[in-house]
């Protein structure tokens, strides 16, 4: 008899959060289920981190820039934002984005990329003259993201939580 099809049972720990260390230009809340990590790729950037969740296998991965009242210099990084969720809208099944107001009286603009791409869920924000923070969920598997939607639907809402307390410095 063939054994029915199962699916891998994600114990998700329950939401609760702390504040980021002082040491960044910025500063929210974060998952206590979380560590923060240095991004350490050849390309990163001082101020560049990993959100680390160890038990889900799960990032979500910060870059910062600063924008030094320079309006072509935001341009070309929310541009590059773009560029970046555009790369996964060829495996994308449905894009969708979404201006909000944050708590902190912030604007954030939200990207969900539906179906098995390695980024479902992307975000920037920016202050216009002195701040742009891009941050993404990211995945090290190869698992379909169906199998992962609790876990993704998990770590957006620790995302929109880090944006509802984003301060900058």
């Amino acid at each position: 008899m063939p054994k029915p099809k199962g699916y891998n049972r994600i114990a998700l720990p329950p939401h609760s959060y702390q504040a980021l260390p002082d040491e960044y230009p910025y500063q929210f809340e974060y998952s206590q289920a979380a560590v923060i990590l240095p991004d350490t790729s050849v390309l990163a950037e001082k101020n560049w981190i990993y959100i680390y969740y160890p038990k889900l296998n799960a990032n979500i991965q910060l870059t910062y820039k600063a924008v030094r009242r320079d309006p072509t210099r935001l341009r070309d990084f929310i541009d590059d934002a773009y560029k970046l969720a555009g790369k996964h809208q060829i495996r994308a099944t449905a894009v969708q984005q979404q201006t909000i107001a944050t708590q902190t009286g912030q604007t954030a603009t939200l990207i969900r990329l539906e179906g098995d791409v390695p980024t479902p869920f992307q975000f920037y924000t920016t202050d216009s003259t002195t701040h742009y923070l891009r941050g993404a969920i990211y995945f090290p598997t190869a698992t379909k993201n169906d199998s992962l939607a609790p876990v993704i639907e998990y770590l957006e809402r620790d995302a929109l939580r880090l944006l509802n307390t984003l301060r900058w410095k």
